[in-house]
């Protein structure tokens, strides 16, 4: 089975966050960079149904050069085949739907029986761009999967949804996103990571996979950021002292009336 898995580099959730001075973006340079996590639960998967059938895993990336490295000593020293990165000044700052369509022109030149993507990535969460690939590709899609089954020719996935399981089974080719519970990614090793740096990564620019540069990028992205502002300070919490709740409870009374005037 020729399983393909879309990643994105993201920045660590716990880097410090600062606007850059153009206001619609953020500073760089001291960021962490990191595959989103959904994104390694997807390679998980694929690599398990590999273990399982046979087959080959290949990632597939939009991003920065940097992302090359990142796709090496992650993602390939887990266990990935092979990967593929779509690095193009003329792609950069494309929104979800931009970034779908580069995606799935790269797909169309490589074969495929199973698509995976993580559900979101943290950094932008918009939840768009495994549907829009789905979408532009012309096959079923199944999102928020915690559970999958391939069979004869078809894919069986359980989603969770409030209250409730849902079990969906769609046709291969199929694209389906993650969802936590679905597995627990692997940790790599210093040997798997001296063994990746063999495995060919293909560098591509939009030439390549034929699209149009008009179609994607900043030019021509239907989501633009207008500014960024970071969250408003918020107060000291105020602890109230006292040496019985009854005491501690007029104290409270007293400042919802006289400071905070809700009472």
């Amino acid at each position: 089975m020729e399983i393909v898995v879309l990643c994105k580099q993201v920045p660590d959730t716990e880097s410090l966050i600062q606007i850059a001075e153009d206001g619609v973006s953020v500073k760089t340079g001291s960021i962490k960079w990191i595959i989103n996590p959904y994104d390694e639960i997807a390679v998980e998967e694929a690599l398990r149904i590999k273990e399982a059938s046979g087959g080959t895993v290949t990632i597939l990336s939009v991003g920065h050069q940097r992302v090359e490295k990142a796709i090496r000593t992650s993602l390939l020293a887990m266990g990935a085949d092979k990967g593929i990165l779509i690095s193009d000044p003329l792609a950069e700052n494309s929104d979800a739907l931009g970034t779908a369509k580069i995606l799935a022109a790269a797909l169309k030149k490589i074969p495929y029986d199973l698509i995976i993507a993580g559900q979101r990535a943290v950094d932008q969460d918009n939840y768009q761009v495994g549907s829009a690939v789905a979408e532009l590709l012309g096959i079923p899609q199944i999102s928020q999967v915690i559970k999958e089954e391939i069979l004869d020719g078809k894919i069986r996935c359980h989603k969770a949804i409030e209250g409730a399981t849902v079990v969906l089974e769609a046709s291969l080719p199929a694209l389906f996103t993650t969802q936590r519970g679905l597995n627990e990614p692997r940790y790599t090793s210093l040997p798997q990571i001296m063994k990746a740096k063999k495995k060919p990564i293909d560098i591509k620019t939009l030439a390549d996979i034929g699209i149009d540069p008009e179609l994607v990028g900043d030019r021509n992205a239907k989501v633009k950021v207008k500014s960024l502002n970071l969250p408003q300070s918020r107060k000291a919490v105020k602890i109230i002292e006292g040496d019985s709740a009854q005491e501690k409870a007029a104290v409270l009374v007293k400042l919802l009336n006289e400071e905070v005037k809700v009472i």
